[in-house]
C-alpha cells in the first residue's frame, strides 16, 4: 500500500502498475497459474482449517479497487457490492487487480493445477470500490476517491458485512473516516486495517489511519522467515502480523501473481476472523479479537511496535481454549484444546528468539520433503513486476494502499 501524506482526499496507490486512465470496461492482464503450493499457504494450511470452519455465512467487505468476480477461484464467492468511486451499484470490476488479489487471499476456492487457495473459501466477498489509483514511474495515476467517499464506503460496508478488510492507509486523521469506523466498531463489525508500507527510515513511519483508530485490528507484514518486512510500519497500532512479502494472490481475470505489502497481510487476518465468526457464532467482536491475538505465535523479539501480539496462527485461534472466554469450544465441535497460558507464551517467545517463527520451520520441512513441489513453488515465486509501492506523495490525499 502506498501512503499519501497531505491533503484531505483519499488516494489508493497500488503496488501493481496500472494505466493512467483506466476505463470503466478495463481488463487488467491475467497472470500465469501458480503451480505448486505457495509458502504462505503451506504454512497456514487451509486444508487443515476447513474441517473446523470455512467462513460459510460470513460476509467480508473488501474496501479496495473492486474485485474481478470472473476469476475461476472467485466465481460464486463475490456479491455485487458497491462502487463508490464511479457511483455504481456493482463493485465487481477491478481495473488494477489489487482488490482481486486481496479478496483471493480470503475466499479463493481450491482449484486443479494450483495449490493456491484462500483461508476462508466459504465466506462471501462484498467488494466496495473506492479507488483505482496506482503508482507509475514515480507518479500517482488513476482515479481516486475522496475522504468523504472513503467514510461512506466504511459506513456502507458496516451495514452489509460482518468483517471489513481495509488495505488502505491515511496518514492524517479525518473526522468523517474516524466517525465511520467508530460507528462500525460500535455495531459489532470487526475492522481489520493495514499498518502501512512507510516503515523504512527514509519514509518517516507516519501514524496510519484507520489502523490506529480504537477498535481496529492493525496488521503488519512479515517475510517468509517470520521477520518483519523492512517497509512494514511500527507502532502501538500494530496488533498482529501476517505473511505479506512476496505472497501469491489471484490476478484479475485468471491466473496468479506475486504481491507484497501490508495490504496483503490484512486479508489473512480478515479471513481468520471470518473463520472464527463461523466457528463461534455466539462470540462478540471483543471475544473474537481476544482469541485472535491471544493465539498468535510469539515473535523473534519482544518488540510490540514491530510485531504486535505476534504472528497470526489461524489453527490455534480456532482450537485453543481461552481462560475466562464466554464461548465454549464444545459449542463449536470437538477440537484440540490447549490452554493459552502466559507462562507457555513466554517459553515459546524465548525459543522464538533463537529462530524464526515456527511457521517458517514448518515450511522448510515441507520443502525438504517435497523437492518437486519446491521447484514448482520456486517457479511460481518469480519476482513481482514492482517492489512494494513507494511512499511518494500524491498531489492530494492522506490515504494509500499498504
Amino acid at each position: 500500500m502506498a501512503v499519501v501524506r497531505a491533503g484531505l482526499a483519499v488516494a489508493l496507490l497500488l503496488a501493481v502498475p496500472a494505466p493512467a486512465a483506466a476505463a470503466p470496461g478495463c481488463a487488467p492482464p491475467s497472470g500465469p497459474v501458480a503451480v505448486g503450493t505457495p509458502l504462505e499457504i503451506a504454512a497456514y494450511a487451509p486444508q487443515r482449517l476447513a474441517p473446523l470452519a470455512t467462513g460459510a455465512g460470513v460476509r467480508v467487505a473488501v474496501l479496495d479497487s473492486g474485485v474481478d468476480a470472473r476469476h475461476p477461484q472467485l466465481r460464486g464467492r463475490v456479491a455485487a457490492g458497491r462502487d463508490l468511486l464511479r457511483r455504481d451499484s456493482d463493485g465487481r470490476r477491478d481495473c488494477v487487480g489489487h482488490g482481486t488479489g486481496v479478496a483471493s487471499v480470503i475466499a479463493a476456492v481450491p482449484a486443479a493445477g494450483t495449490g493456491f487457495r484462500g483461508l476462508a473459501p466459504g465466506a462471501t466477498i462484498v467488494p466496495v470500490r473506492v479507488s483505482e489509483q496506482s503508482e507509475l514511474g514515480g507518479r500517482a495515476v488513476g482515479a481516486r476517491g475522496s475522504a468523504a467517499q472513503f467514510a461512506a464506503a466504511i459506513s456502507w460496508a458496516a451495514r452489509h458485512a460482518q468483517v471489513i478488510n481495509i488495505s488502505l492507509v491515511m496518514t492524517e486523521d479525518d473526522v468523517r473516516v474516524r466517525r465511520a469506523v467508530a460507528a462500525a466498531v460500535k455495531a459489532g463489525v470487526i475492522v481489520v486495517a493495514a499498518a502501512g508500507n512507510a516503515g523504512r527510515a527514509q519514509d518517516g513511519n507516519p501514524v496510519p489511519f484507520p489502523a490506529s483508530y480504537p477498535g481496529v485490528i492493525g496488521v503488519g507484514a512479515v517475510r517468509a522467515d517470520g521477520v518483519r518486512a523492512e517497509y512494514s510500519q511500527r507502532g502501538p497500532y500494530v496488533d498482529v502480523v501476517a505473511f505479506g512479502d512476496g505472497v501469491t494472490v489471484a490476478a484479475a481475470g485468471r491466473g496468479h501473481r506475486t504481491g507484497q505489502g501490508t495490504s496483503y497481510a490484512v486479508p489473512y487476518v480478515a479471513a481468520t476472523v471470518a473463520l472464527l465468526k463461523q466457528r463461534f457464532p455466539k462470540a462478540g467482536a471483543a471475544e473474537i479479537t481476544r482469541r485472535l491475538l491471544a493465539s498468535a505465535d510469539p515473535a523473534p523479539t519482544e518488540s510490540r511496535d514491530e510485531y504486535g501480539h505476534g504472528l497470526l496462527n489461524p489453527y490455534r485461534a480456532l482450537t485453543e481454549a481461552l481462560p475466562g472466554a464466554g464461548t465454549a469450544l464444545a459449542e463449536a465441535g470437538p477440537a484440540p484444546q490447549p490452554t493459552v497460558d502466559a507462562v507457555a507464551v513466554a517459553q515459546r517467545r524465548g525459543a522464538a528468539r533463537d529462530r524464526a517463527f515456527w511457521f517458517a520451520a514448518a515450511v522448510l520441512g515441507l520443502l525438504a520433503v517435497g523437492g518437486a513441489a519446491a521447484a514448482a513453488i520456486s517457479r511460481a515465486r518469480r519476482p513481482a513486476s514492482q517492489a512494494p509501492a513507494s511512499e511518494t506523495p500524491a498531489s492530494e490525499g492522506p490515504a494509500a494502499e499498504a
